[in-house]
């Protein structure tokens, strides 16, 4: 287990360093934002966001080939469809 890690909450949490610009600290401040709170959910948000891209890009030609196939031959069962 990494020595910097500690259990909080639903998981472990590290210390880590971040920069960040010296207005957007003093106004989150001011406003009572957590910055921890607040990074944290900023990188889950760019995380999730990365592996949805990675994700159509790793399935593009699956996708595209489904997409000619539905063209060319229709939606599956489509006469079973009450629509």
């Amino acid at each position: 287990m990494d020595e910097l890690a500690k259990p909080v909450g639903e998981g472990l949490k590290r210390s880590t360093n971040l920069t960040l610009r010296t207005k957007l600290v003093r106004d989150a401040r001011m406003l009572g934002i957590n910055l921890s709170a607040a990074a944290e959910a900023g990188i889950e948000r760019a995380v999730a966001k990365a592996r949805e891209q990675e994700w159509v890009e790793r399935n593009r030609t699956a996708m595209a080939s489904y997409k000619a196939f539905v063209e060319r031959e229709g939606l599956l069962l489509e006469d079973l469809r009450p629509f």
